[in-house]
């Protein structure tokens, strides 16, 4: 696992096109992101006073985004700690391998919509908190 720190994390603006029907936003992978998108996958229908997330990856990189409403997303590197307000859709939270994150705070009717590096592997998780900073002290 890559030794990062939350500081290798970073909101990015994506495009955005304003016209009057409404706004389009466009991703495209390596053009607009670090990385190629290999899955897609949103968060929907949280009850209030849920959080989601609670893990880090050994080598997956995320972009997330607040597709409608807003949450929060704690970041932690096992070392220092920041929370990112997520609430435009034009805006997307870059979170690199070995970062930790938790997700809270959703407003009513938000879609957390999460663009990623891989394909899903179970051994990339690291689920239990203890763990994950064994490993970041190793």
């Amino acid at each position: 696992m890559k030794n990062s720190s939350i500081f290798d994390c970073c909101v990015i603006p994506l495009s955005k096109i304003h016209n009057r029907a409404g706004n389009i936003t466009i991703v495209e992978g390596i053009k607009n992101l670090p990385f190629d998108v290999n899955r897609v996958y949103y968060l929907y229908d949280i009850p209030g006073g849920e959080a989601r997330g609670g893990h880090a990856h050994k080598a997956l990189i995320q972009l997330i985004v607040a597709a409608s409403g807003s949450f929060d997303v704690l970041l932690d590197d096992g070392t220092n700690k920041k929370i990112v307000k997520l609430n435009r859709p034009d805006y997307g939270l870059l979170v690199v391998p070995g970062i930790w994150r938790e997700l809270f705070e959703f407003s009513s009717g938000a879609i957390c919509l999460v663009l990623v590096s891989t394909k899903y592997e179970e051994s990339d998780y690291i689920r239990i908190y203890d763990d994950y900073l064994n490993v970041k002290n190793a």
